[in-house]
């Protein structure tokens, strides 16, 4: 025999239901986490870089405070007041702070990955004679007998674990290298603008 109590009445109700329109408790958690987590990420970024940031002046005090404090209880306690800082900003003001930290790591990951390659560059030199020609044939101004010194030399240094001056010499040239034709791009770039910009 059915139990009547089991929610079979016969009619519904919406009497008990309650609307919500409001986020869940552990939603408004998870942003205050959020936001908490955006405040510390500023705190631990360049004074100079968060002066740049598009946010209200309270919200950028109350960072730039934080960042002077060695007190471990005192800047622990200046985190949280970020942190409640951080949740008096609208969803448009936030978006402006994301971006911006997301373009300060997109740059650093060009760099690590750009450095990396140097590294690679670097190394190849030093086991494969072709190496040497093809740098000398993309960049013809450079000292080709200095650069075979510093070649012998940081073998030399690897082979008997001396320090390795040869060795970061050779990764100095090729950052040189790097930035004159990161700066001979910018300039094309920029006649392009410019010719572009005549047109």
């Amino acid at each position: 025999m059915p139990n009547p109590n089991r929610g079979a009445c016969g009619f519904q109700s919406t009497e008990f239901e309650q609307e919500y329109e409001r986020p869940s408790k552990s939603e408004l958690k998870r942003q205050m986490t959020v936001l908490q987590k955006l405040g510390e990420e500023l705190v631990n970024e360049a004074r100079d870089r968060v002066k740049r940031v598009p946010m209200p002046e309270d919200v950028r005090d109350a960072i730039l405070e934080c960042q002077q404090i060695k007190d471990h209880e005192g800047r622990r306690r200046q985190l949280q007041f970020v942190g409640k800082k951080m949740r008096t900003l609208d969803e448009e003001e936030v978006a402006a702070i994301q971006r911006t930290i997301d373009s300060w790591k997109g740059l650093s990951k060009a760099d690590t990955a750009n450095m990396h390659a140097m590294e690679r560059r670097r190394d190849k030199l030093l086991t494969d004679d072709k190496a040497l020609t093809v740098l000398l044939s993309e960049n013809p101004e450079l000292d080709v007998q200095h650069l075979r010194t510093l070649i012998r030399n940081a073998r030399k240094e690897l082979a008997e674990n001396k320090p390795p001056k040869a060795y970061r010499e050779i990764f100095q040239i090729l950052k040189e290298i790097a930035k004159k034709k990161n700066s001979g791009k910018k300039d094309a770039d920029e006649d392009d603008a410019e010719a572009e910009d005549d047109e």
